[in-house]
């Protein structure tokens, strides 16, 4: 059973640092497992994801980024506002060879960095674009879209595009194209998925980001807190740690008897202080998450570099989680 019911586009945001792109790669395998066909995407001509998926660089063209579980794929792209721009041109203008020469002139460029709402409109309205897209007999061509969006903190206001172009154009194509965007993106078919560390930045990031979400009328998903490491201690161990009362005779005869040395014992001791007063800390920030009242999955800490195999494994454990 889904926590997510009816979402077709899984928007992935995050403060920086906290493994949002990651965790958008591991949603769309989870999503896709079964023989479903999922798009991955990102907005912000970073390279993320061909990266993570060790792959070349994508350009404004879906193709094929990995397999999944069960007969499923998952397709990437990268949103490029320039192309999104010259493709719009082409839809509603049939202005394609117009648009290509204001490109070679650098009227694209002009007008995709004065007017920023009108490149955010351009960069959301194409994912929204994929996310109706229906092959033959209607179905969707996408099973699902997974968005690797801009952080939390500007999440709200790149999502929100009706306000964002408000100040360019009240009536006509453009605040149309705007309202059709937001036709997806304030539905049921959208959800907000936050991504955080149990570390007190990062959740307070999230806990303003899903009030500004919420302010917007946007639809929050989950709370995906990414590298948890686990408890190394049992927990009256870790108060005795805390509270510096381990026993620490019966500590140096086990390490005597393992043939760690007694002169080791007080760093130790100082590790398991530091240890018992980290899991401390993160059982509080977990409880602040809690009180946002939204499914949350957790994600462990990988001991090497995240590759391909371990997003297989990531998206097992979402799956596990929250979409099995």
């Amino acid at each position: 059973m889904t926590a997510f019911p009816g979402v077709r586009l899984h928007v992935v945001s995050g403060k920086g640092g906290t493994g949002k792109t990651t965790v958008a790669g591991a949603l769309a395998l989870a999503l896709a497992t079964g023989g479903r066909k999922v798009l991955l995407t990102e907005v912000e001509d970073r390279g993320g994801l061909a990266q993570l998926f060790d792959t070349a660089r994508m350009g404004y063209a879906e193709h094929r980024l990995a397999a999944a579980p069960g007969g499923g794929e998952v397709n990437g792209l990268a949103v490029d506002p320039e192309q999104a721009l010259l493709e719009y041109l082409e839809t509603f203008y049939k202005l394609r060879r117009a648009g290509s020469a204001l490109k070679r002139i650098g009227a694209v460029d002009f007008a995709t960095t004065v007017a920023p709402g009108m490149r955010d409109v351009l960069l959301t309205g194409k994912v929204m674009e994929a996310t109706r897209r229906s092959g033959p007999g209607g179905r969707p061509v996408y099973d699902a879209v997974v968005l690797d969006a801009p952080p939390t903190g500007r999440i709200a206001r790149f999502l929100n595009v009706n306000a964002e172009v408000a100040g360019l154009a009240k009536v006509g194509p453009i605040h149309g194209h705007a309202q059709q965007v937001m036709s997806v993106i304030a539905s049921p078919l959208t959800a907000v998925h936050l991504v955080t560390l149990l570390e007190e930045m990062p959740v307070q990031e999230t806990v303003d980001g899903v009030a500004d979400l919420r302010a917007a009328g946007l639809r929050v998903g989950g709370i995906f807190v990414n590298m948890v490491r686990p408890a190394l201690l049992p927990a009256k161990a870790l108060v005795a740690a805390r509270n510096g009362t381990l026993g620490t005779e019966s500590l140096a005869k086990t390490l005597e008897g393992v043939g760690v040395p007694a002169g080791a014992l007080p760093g130790l001791l100082v590790e398991a202080r530091e240890h018992a007063e980290r899991v401390q800390l993160e059982s509080a920030e977990r409880a602040e998450l809690a009180r946002l009242d939204l499914p949350t999955a957790e994600l462990p800490l990988l001991s090497e570099a995240v590759d391909v195999g371990a997003l297989y494994q990531l998206a097992e454990q979402l799956r596990e989680q929250l979409i099995a």
